[in-house]
């Protein structure tokens, strides 16, 4: 199976992504990273900005699906408004393009990359670097960025694990 992968961890100061293709039994990153909004932007204009970012991956990378982590809940009623917009400005980018999108809980992302669906963030990322080993390791990005890019990888290898397992 082949198959090339957008896995996005939505948010609107943050949200970090992961490009990853599928070649056969071989998984390669391709790409990762953030888009990054300034809070003192308009929320339209940090809307905006994620829908242009998001329109060039889909350009670059030309996924064959996107992969994007559901709205779990929030405690604060007004994050979890902005982030279901933010999520709304990428499904909208996704159909700019014809790009199916698969949508997943973070319970199910943590216990498809870990085996335990009450993993936290760090045990996540150590098991993100173990499907993926040295190939997320890059001289231009900085450690940070790989902590917030980690679970964008992982809902990109979450979809690939649902489609290969037996």
């Amino acid at each position: 199976m082949n198959m090339r992968v957008l896995g996005i961890d939505p948010g609107t100061a943050t949200t970090g992504f992961g490009v990853v293709d599928l070649n056969g039994e071989e998984i390669k990153v391709i790409h990762w990273g953030l888009i990054e909004t300034d809070k003192i932007d308009s929320p339209a204009g940090r809307l905006k900005i994620i829908f242009d970012e998001m329109l060039v991956l889909l350009k670059d990378h030309q996924p064959d699906v996107l992969a994007i982590e559901k709205l779990f809940f929030a405690n604060n009623a007004k994050t979890a408004i902005r982030v279901g917009q933010a999520q709304g400005v990428m499904l909208l980018s996704a159909s700019t393009y014809g790009v199916p999108v698969v949508e997943y809980s973070p319970m199910t992302i943590k216990k498809m990359i870990t085996g335990s669906g009450r993993a936290d963030k760090k045990m996540v990322q150590q098991h993100v670097r173990r499907h993926l080993g040295s190939r997320v390791r890059s001289a231009k990005h900085k450690r940070t960025h790989f902590d917030n890019a980690a679970d964008g990888l992982a809902v990109a290898l979450c979809h690939i694990m649902s489609q290969t397992k037996d």
